[in-house]
């Protein structure tokens, strides 16, 4: 059962259609860790080209789901909400099976670090228990949005 569907997503992370690439957080402690999905729909706007006539998902893409997990692990902590979380480097990156049209890709995060402006998290993503990304994210937080508005 989803903790968070998309809308309620949208109120801690910035990011929008066509690149609000979770569906629902699963779990989530704040600052700590968070566990979200993505349904791989046949339509998903990467398919068509990525690659025509043996679609998988992009590497790239399955990273940002996993950061997007992430931000949501961060910004949920009251003294973060409404920044931004944007990448500071990607370590230890590992992709492992292929994802594909119709497949749930699980998204974990666990905090390594999360110390003023600079977080780490090890990221997990899977699908039907099958490791398919494994990588060490880096994050720094930025301004409130509200604060780049004006």
């Amino acid at each position: 059962m989803a903790l968070m569907n998309q809308e309620e997503i949208k109120k801690i992370i910035p990011h929008r259609d066509p690149f609000l690439l979770i569906d629902e957080v699963l779990e989530l402690e704040p600052g700590v860790r968070a566990a979200a999905k993505k349904y791989m729909a046949p339509e998903c706007f990467w398919f068509a080209g990525h690659f025509p006539g043996y679609p998988v998902t992009p590497g790239v893409l399955m990273i940002e789901m996993l950061a997007q997990t992430g931000a949501v692990c961060a910004l949920s902590l009251p003294e973060n909400r409404g920044r931004l979380a944007m990448f500071a480097g990607i370590d230890k990156a590992r992709f492992r099976r292929e994802v594909k049209p119709g497949d749930i890709l699980h998204l974990e995060i666990e905090m390594l670090r999360l110390r003023g402006s600079i977080g780490v998290g090890r990221a997990t993503a899977t699908v039907n228990g099958e490791r398919a990304v494994t990588a060490e994210l880096m994050f720094t937080l930025g301004p409130r949005l509200e604060e780049t508005n004006g």
